[in-house]
């Protein structure tokens, strides 16, 4: 499946609206996703530091996400394999 695709599905947010500005967010697991910059934090989530249009923030995160996994999964996984 498309990235980009996956992290738009859930958008509770209207994904025609381009005018306004976009933040990415990112929670404890290091996964991202985008809000709308003028929005009050979801919970969990805090800013990541970048802010601009729809596609500069999903650019932004195809180009910094680059393991899908969880940190959980990602630490029990490298744990294992330094056993």
């Amino acid at each position: 499946m498309n990235r980009r695709a996956t992290l738009t599905q859930g958008d509770a947010m209207d994904s025609t609206d381009s005018a306004r500005g976009w933040r990415i967010v990112v929670n404890d697991e290091e996964q991202y996703s985008i809000w709308f910059a003028d929005r009050e934090m979801p919970p969990g989530w805090r800013a990541e530091g970048t802010e601009g249009s729809r596609a500069e923030c999903l650019d932004h995160i195809d180009e910094v996400w680059t393991d899908m996994r969880p940190r959980s999964v990602r630490e029990h996984i490298d744990s294992i394999g330094a056993s």
